[in-house]
């Protein structure tokens, strides 16, 4: 297994941004802003896009893993490494989803807890309506996690 940094070209990975963020003009509100990581075992599994927000607060723009690598570690492996990635900068690790129940107990895994919501935000800011898990996201939940930088 390997993580790589993308530092151009990077909708290339397009297919696999558009998994975790359905509207591709959404995505390119924060891609070329933001650090982007691959995860291979073999071949490409996982991506995860991060950008500053300020100083020493990170938000994850775009996690995203192939369905048929779901469940196997992936997404999980690419947070550790983010975290390990930013340890000493980053104070606060923010991540933006819908109020599904398969992407908030997966954040909780990861350590994150919840933060605030923002009302009406896939409603507001998507062209059609977004499901997830059977469920239309509307609210935007905040999760966060907060690091000791003197580690």
């Amino acid at each position: 297994m390997k993580i790589e940094l993308v530092l151009e070209n990077k909708k290339r990975f397009l297919d696999l941004l558009l998994l975790a963020d359905e509207q591709e003009n959404m995505i390119d509100l924060y891609l070329e802003r933001g650090e982007m990581f691959v995860l291979y075992d073999g071949d490409l599994k996982s991506l995860c896009v991060v950008t500053q927000e300020d100083e020493g607060v990170y938000e994850i723009k775009n996690i995203a893993t192939y369905e048929q690598y779901q469940g196997q570690g992936y997404g999980k492996r690419l947070i550790e490494y983010i975290f390990e990635y930013y340890q000493g900068r980053c104070k606060t690790m923010l991540v933006g989803t819908g109020d599904s129940p398969l992407t908030v107990p997966f954040y909780e895994r990861c350590g994150f807890t919840r933060s605030h919501h923002i009302k009406n935000f896939f409603t507001d800011h998507y062209d059609h309506p977004i499901y997830e898990g059977g469920v239309q996201l509307v609210d935007m939940v905040y999760m966060r996690r907060d690091f000791d930088l003197q580690k």
